[in-house]
């Protein structure tokens, strides 16, 4: 059942940052957005089915008879929720609420799509009623950069899983099996050690497939002396954790053992530098030049790190993109990985990924598993 004081609170941001810009009301239909007001945890799937209406006083959700029943059970006989499935098309449900409610600013998240904008617009003026559609631009999501407590406990049990499939995943791999083989048997461990989905497609790369950073796994047969980066992550309660090993099946070269000790490098240094207050492109460009002054710089093109919770992506980022996002200031209780890696094309790549919490002293990190090089016996 939903945290109810958890999801009150963070109701009330929502509404403190409604009365701050002048809004009447907030229309929302991403379903994370969703999630994290509900609390109606494993309710969403892929669909954008339910509409949310939030006002300074009340909150509305429609759904439909797939759905309603979880909902029910989810949120609880007590919950401030006034929950329909209403056989009614959602543009027309959201323009009875503003109507009823007599909001004239209406905010909409410029996630939604422009069919249900013109929708809306369509039945706002089959209903008589006249507002303004302010769009909001990240709002919510920039609320949900701060995480709290429970979802800080969800997503370091998520974390729980994920090191014990690491260590699972060790034991298993050797030379003969492929890509997919081992991808299988590390997403089975995962669902028996007690996860409930992934986090996102398991990458498996091994030898010259792991010089592509997001290479999907396949055919080739793991051989002795491949190096294989494993990126991957258990879903447990809709949130994620994330999380890169590279392992060496057999003994590592001594060209390998110096990359990996450079990947390292980044990542400790960087993880040392990390607290509330850092600038993200900041720490990017320092796990930059840690791999640069190595003679790497060449080989490390994408972004250290991105916020992690309901979504496997979400603000704050460490990039060197210059948005705005990259340049502000990475507040306390973020969630947040630190992924530095090097890719030789044609020879093999490293990744070494943690995820944890900013404070205002440090990082915490949720992740278990050792930043030692594991050579898998052969």
């Amino acid at each position: 059942m939903a945290d109810a004081k958890a999801c009150a609170q963070r109701v009330e941001r929502l509404r403190s940052l409604m009365q701050e810009y002048g809004y009447d009301a907030v229309i929302l239909r991403h379903n994370s957005d969703l999630r994290w007001l509900t609390g109606a945890e494993r309710t969403f799937d892929d669909e954008v089915a339910h509409t949310a209406f939030i006002t300074r006083e009340g909150q509305w959700l429609h759904t439909d008879s797939r759905y309603f029943g979880t909902f029910q059970n989810r949120l609880g006989e007590d919950t401030p929720w006034k929950l329909d499935m209403d056989m009614i098309g959602h543009p027309a449900w959201a323009a009875q609420r503003i109507r009823e409610t007599h909001s004239r600013v209406v905010a909409l998240e410029d996630t939604q799509d422009l069919a249900f904008y013109d929708g809306l617009v369509q039945e706002l003026g089959r209903a008589s009623a006249a507002c303004l559609l302010p769009r909001m631009h990240g709002t919510v999501s920039a609320l949900r950069v701060v995480k709290d407590a429970e979802e800080v406990s969800l997503m370091r049990h998520a974390q729980t899983i994920t090191d014990a499939a690491f260590d699972h995943i060790c034991g298993y791999i050797k030379p003969g099996l492929t890509e997919l083989q081992i991808r299988a048997e590390l997403e089975s461990s995962m669902f028996d050690l007690g996860a409930d989905a992934l986090s996102f497609d398991t990458i498996i790369a091994s030898g010259p497939n792991g010089a592509n950073p997001h290479a999907q796994p396949g055919e080739r047969v793991v051989q002795e002396g491949d190096l294989i980066v494993m990126d991957y992550g258990a879903g447990y309660h809709d949130y994620h954790s994330d999380m890169t090993r590279t392992v060496c099946v057999g003994a590592a070269s001594e060209e390998q053992k110096h990359v990996y000790s450079v990947v390292r490098a980044a990542n400790e240094t960087c993880e040392a530098a990390i607290h509330a207050g850092v600038i993200g492109v900041d720490i990017h460009n320092l796990a930059v030049k840690v791999i640069s002054d190595a003679g790497y710089g060449d080989y490390f093109k994408h972004g250290l790190g991105h916020g992690v919770g309901l979504e496997i992506h979400e603000q704050p980022y460490f990039s060197r993109s210059g948005a705005p996002a990259e340049h502000g200031v990475i507040p306390a209780g973020t969630v947040i990985t630190v992924e530095p890696g090097i890719y030789l094309p044609g020879k093999f790549g490293i990744r070494l990924e943690d995820f944890g919490r900013v404070t205002e002293g440090g990082y915490d990190v949720f992740t278990g598993s050792s930043h030692d090089l594991v050579e898998i016996p052969v």
